[in-house]
């Protein structure tokens, strides 16, 4: 992999990993079209991620609760980090690594998804989360950085970002992120029937 120079450097090697990540879009579409059959039926989306990434998160479920581009029904997506009572008294009586997997106990159901963010890949409460998540019938779906790594392991489907610098490797998300609202919208406007279920094969690229 390429090392950049910095400032100016950073545009190129954003450039190089959304080359590399174009391979995955078909990942982001079938995201969004499963996520449509599921949100449409009545399922829930959560999402979680720290620092950074809980803000990309945030983004995504905004998205899905306010509208990507063009007007259209409310869906239910909860971001469970944005819970700030919450996830202090959690962190307080039980640990932070129970953060988010007592959150998706409480509110996921089983045909749910649960998108986990994360540049490591290693965190532990996402992966608590993950646990919680598979236990309850939640689907998992992972957005990290490179591969292999833990989260990718503990999800249903992981989209993995190539770049040597966890900033790029934020960008390369919220790109993913909008591809997947995209696709969600696109498999609205079109009818979602039989989407839950569509696709399979591996989810998980580099």
């Amino acid at each position: 992999m390429t090392v950049h120079p910095p400032v100016v450097g950073h545009c190129d090697e954003l450039q190089e990993a959304l080359g590399a990540f174009r391979a995955s879009a078909h990942i982001t579409e079938r995201w969004g079209r499963r996520l449509a059959a599921v949100l449409a039926g009545g399922g829930r989306l959560l999402a979680a991620g720290n620092g950074g990434s809980a803000a990309q998160a945030q983004h995504l479920t905004a998205e899905i609760v306010g509208r990507y581009r063009d007007d259209r029904p409310p869906f239910s997506a909860i971001a469970l980090h944005a819970d700030t009572s919450s996830t202090t008294a959690i962190a307080n009586d039980y640990g932070v690594d129970e953060v988010f997997a007592r959150q998706v106990r409480a509110h996921g159901r089983e045909g749910d998804v649960l998108m986990l963010l994360s540049t490591s890949g290693a965190s532990a409460n996402l992966l608590s989360a993950a646990d919680a998540a598979r236990a309850a019938g939640v689907r998992v779906w992972a957005l990290t950085g490179c591969e292999p790594n833990p989260l990718m392991a503990g999800s249903d489907e992981s989209l993995c970002v190539a770049a040597p610098s966890t900033a790029t490797v934020q960008e390369i998300h919220l790109v993913a992120v909008h591809m997947i609202c995209a696709a969600f919208d696109t498999a609205l406007e079109r009818g979602v029937h039989g989407t839950a279920q569509d696709g399979g094969g591996d989810g998980t690229h580099g």
